[in-house]
């Protein structure tokens, strides 16, 4: 094949340099005086493909593209934007305006955030991490503490709890630690671990009542006619 490519060049050569039957001049003449001058140089970097898509941006200013979302400055959440994809980039397009640009994620992570498009109130929670978190709780109590572990645990990025704890720690400031450390710990008893269950606790003044000891024995059943008893399954076999 090698053989062949260079043959197929010498002749290409030899016949671009070979003068037209009526005319004077060779193709590689001709070439050079009329075409060569109008040529532009070639792009620095070579074309590449690109996938496009119709977006509208969401309430938590990302769109979504291959099952990932890429973030957009905050300001055009709810706003209709297109995508324009390539192998390497994850670009965002508003009337012909590029508004962002993210290096395409092909791994685990489904939102890639930039931190300029946060609106400040959310830029703030960059400022914390889930030992930060944990060690707050932990202030209050083992129960908060192991409320808050459960809460990032329970994420595939423990950044998306980050408004849960935040917002666990407004609930300790107006209800009092005392309170808070009550109602962490009946929400793991429950098997309830959430923001909304420890807020629903306190609003409910649920943290006041005791707890059942884990230790007492299930009540017994009422003695009634429409309760069949074990013995009743027995009867059949």
């Amino acid at each position: 094949m090698a053989e062949l490519n260079i043959a197929i060049t010498e002749q290409t050569r030899q016949l671009n340099a070979r003068p037209f039957r009526c005319e004077a001049a060779s193709r590689a003449e001709l070439f050079a005086e009329l075409e060569a001058p109008a040529l532009k140089a070639l792009p620095a970097q070579r074309y590449e493909l690109a996938a496009w898509k119709k977006v509208t941006a969401n309430i938590d200013y990302h769109v979504e593209f291959d099952r990932r979302f890429y973030s957009v400055p905050y300001r055009l959440v709810r706003q209709h934007l297109e995508v324009r994809a390539t192998s390497q980039t994850v670009e965002v397009v508003k009337d012909g305006q590029r508004v962002a640009s993210h290096v395409r994620e092909y791994g685990r992570r489904r939102y890639i955030t930039d931190p300029a498009h946060m609106p400040a109130s959310h830029r703030a929670h960059l400022e914390w991490t889930p030992s930060r978190l944990v060690a707050w709780a932990g202030t209050i109590g083992p129960d908060t503490a192991a409320v808050v572990e459960a809460i990032l645990v329970a994420k595939p990025h423990p950044e998306q709890g980050y408004r849960a704890c935040l917002g666990l720690m407004s609930l300790a400031r107006r209800y009092g630690e005392e309170r808070m450390g009550a109602a962490c710990r009946r929400a793991l008893a429950a098997g309830a671990v959430s923001y909304t269950s420890v807020r629903s606790i306190l609003a409910e003044n649920l943290d006041r009542l005791p707890l059942a000891d884990g230790s007492e024995a299930t009540p017994p059943a009422p003695d009634h006619e429409n309760l069949r008893g074990a013995a009743y399954w027995q009867e059949g076999m």
